[in-house]
């Protein structure tokens, strides 16, 4: 069971991302309307697998919250969640140490995708959110990868296997199987099909 934490003073967020949790057999929550109440029922928990905090809350004093937070909970995941911090916040919440950084805009499916990812020790960021110029043409994931891994990942948004990408490229299916490991890796997805709906929310193409 992964057992995890929402704190944040809007009601009916907090309620809503915990319903969408709740809904999957194998997530419990709890909740926490401000930074205090999410300290102490952080310790008095033992820890949770993931403690998700608004960034804006009462009480959070910034990322001075995020890095108590990370004191209560001994070391395991905290993110942040937030409708309004800028991409320079979310960089530098990352920096010290965040599991992760959810916009409140995320889908139901994209959040409890992110949730499991963070709480298994991985670190999630909407790479269309961490986008460094807007303006430029080729998209932060895109300049992640290499020329043969932009191919494959093309291939995987268009629903191709590994058989039919490699026929594509011309080279072999075991090359194919290594370079969606890689770029799985490089774009923090648990798996292809991940790695699919990271791509088509950073406009990859």
């Amino acid at each position: 069971m992964i057992t995890v934490l929402i704190a944040d003073d809007h009601e009916m967020v907090r309620d809503s991302i915990a319903a969408y949790l709740e809904n999957e057999q194998d997530i419990q929550t709890e909740v926490a309307k401000d930074m205090p109440s999410a300290l102490k029922k952080t310790v008095d928990h033992g820890g949770f697998d993931l403690v998700l905090l608004d960034y804006t809350m009462h009480g959070m004093n910034g990322l001075n919250g995020l890095q108590e937070a990370m004191r209560a909970n001994g070391g395991r995941p905290v993110g942040l969640i937030s409708g309004t911090a800028t991409r320079h916040v979310a960089n530098e919440a990352l920096a010290l140490g965040a599991a992760g950084f959810l916009p409140k805009s995320l889908s139901a499916k994209s959040l409890i995708n992110a949730v499991r990812f963070m709480a298994s020790g991985e670190v999630y960021a909407p790479f269309e959110f961490l986008a460094g110029d807007e303006d430029d043409d080729k998209t932060e994931l895109a300049k992640q990868l290499t020329e043969r891994e932009g191919e494959v990942m093309r291939g995987l948004l268009r629903g191709q296997s590994n058989k039919e990408i490699a026929r594509d490229m011309g080279i072999q299916e075991v090359t194919v199987k290594l370079h969606v490991k890689t770029l799985c890796r490089k774009i923090g997805a648990r798996n292809r099909t991940q790695a699919a709906i990271i791509a088509k929310e950073a406009h990859f193409h």
